[in-house]
């Protein structure tokens, strides 16, 4: 691979093999520097996300009060506020980070301070009513920008913060932001806050939460389709002493990779493998791939493991993915979709909407760059249908600055007829900054 300061040359591989152990979980990462930021004491957070958008989160963090030190032996130490955030000298700077922006508002609403939270120009186009509005319930006051024939509020965000009380909530739509800010409002509120959700999301707040010593209680209904959550308010945080596992959705573009190589080989050492994350695993399976767990164990409340992975003699089949398992894997549909014209069958996404207000609209994205491979699809409002038995050959790619749009188009690359250039590849740094490194050590030429 060569590479300029923003276009990353992929070439085609003949086989993947290796083995890796992955950067912290981006989505954990962010939950405990947040929660440890509110702790009393100091946590200290071993293989913490080496990607941008945790540190943005750190960065709040220290602005709130909290400090932090990087060890050298790249532990970091988070010293809390013991509850108690101070008033910042300058607006909160998010980054391009969504879960930074909707988690710390739900954190900071509490505190009697004025906040404005800021990021880049993809954080400001990035849809922020659906917190204002639960947190907007429990008696926050929250000013959103309106962009110009767009009905949703969006970044600058300006809270007035103040005492909050408990609210019983129903998100309306699955989201794991969502549901963690109202999470971490309702630990600081008076009474004890519930939130339903019908399609249940990943659950690392939950976890999170009580490895720091919260109350927090799940029940489920109709055949635990409905999940309910109650967090009792007032609550006080301990400092915790963690390891993060490894991030399964960085996990997500080597599994895919080993998916398109008949003699692929790849071992991964203490990855991530919640059940709310590992559908992923599951899906791999369903395509054609063969999962062996080598080793398990859980640590606050994460199951962490190593796993062995390679391809069924038969080749890939297709699928559809839809309803909950959709919301499940939202993150890693773009990989998915990127290597959705080798399998045998094709893959159909749908129900996934939620994809056109990521980093990117991810959705047309992955249309025109899969086209631009020679990729027959059809797209639709809350999805693609990609037919199988298509070969791609390579071309000029438009990562739309995202990072998962930018890795998941480099994975298509290794089956590709000829060289296949990414631009913005600089963007995978949001998530993952040693992705080109790691692939470029695992592909056989």
């Amino acid at each position: 691979m060569s590479s300029s300061s923003s276009t990353q040359t992929i070439r085609p591989a003949r086989n993947f093999q290796g083995s890796l152990t992955l950067p912290g979980d981006k989505s954990i990462s962010h939950r405990y520097a947040m929660l440890a930021g509110l702790a009393e004491g100091t946590t200290r957070l071993s293989n913490f996300s080496t990607g941008a958008d945790p540190h943005s989160s750190l960065a709040c963090m220290e602005a709130l009060g909290a400090t932090i030190v990087h060890k050298q032996d790249k532990t970091i130490e988070i010293t809390g506020t013991a509850g108690k955030f101070r008033q910042p000298s300058a607006p909160l700077d998010c980054g391009n980070s969504g879960s930074t922006m909707r988690m710390l508002a739900g954190l900071i609403a509490p505190h009697p301070h004025t906040f404005t939270l800021i990021g880049d120009h993809s954080l400001t186009l990035r849809p922020m009513e659906r917190i204002r509005k639960p947190l907007g319930q429990m008696g926050a006051k929250i000013d959103l920008t309106t962009n110009p024939g767009d009905k949703e509020g969006h970044a600058p965000i300006t809270i007035h913060g103040g005492p909050l009380h408990a609210i019983d909530f129903d998100t309306p739509i699955p989201s794991a932001q969502v549901k963690t800010a109202v999470l971490f409002a309702g630990l600081q509120a008076n009474g004890t806050t519930s939130l339903t959700e019908s399609i249940r999301t990943r659950d690392h707040s939950e976890h999170a939460l009580r490895a720091f010593g919260a109350t927090l209680n799940r029940t489920s209904s109709r055949g635990g389709e409905v999940t309910k959550l109650s967090i009792p308010g007032s609550q006080t945080l301990k400092a915790i002493d963690a390891t993060i596992p490894g991030d399964i959705s960085s996990a997500a573009f080597y599994l895919c990779a080993a998916l398109l190589f008949p003699d692929s080989n790849l071992i991964l050492d203490s990855v991530g493998m919640n059940p709310t994350r590992a559908s992923l695993l599951d899906v791999i399976t369903a395509l054609g791939g063969k999962i062996k767990v080598l080793n398990v164990e859980e640590h606050h409340g994460e199951l962490i493991g190593t796993i062995q992975v390679n391809v069924s003699p038969n080749g890939l089949r297709g699928m559809h993915i839809g309803g909950a398992l959709a919301a499940q894997i939202i993150d890693e549909l773009p990989v998915l979709a990127a290597i959705a014209p080798y399998t045998h069958d094709g893959i159909t996404i749908r129900d996934a909407k939620e994809l056109r207000v990521k980093e990117s609209d991810r959705i047309a994205l992955v249309a025109k760059n899969l086209r631009a491979m020679g990729a027959e699809l059809t797209e639709h409002e809350d999805g693609l249908v990609i037919p199988g038995n298509q070969s791609l050959h390579g071309a000029q790619i438009d990562s739309g600055t995202d990072h998962r749009i930018a890795m998941a188009f480099s994975i298509a690359a290794l089956r590709a007829t000829g060289d296949t250039e990414i631009h913005g590849a600089e963007a995978a740094a949001i998530s993952f900054p040693e992705f080109f490194t790691h692939l470029d050590n695992l592909c056989q030429r």
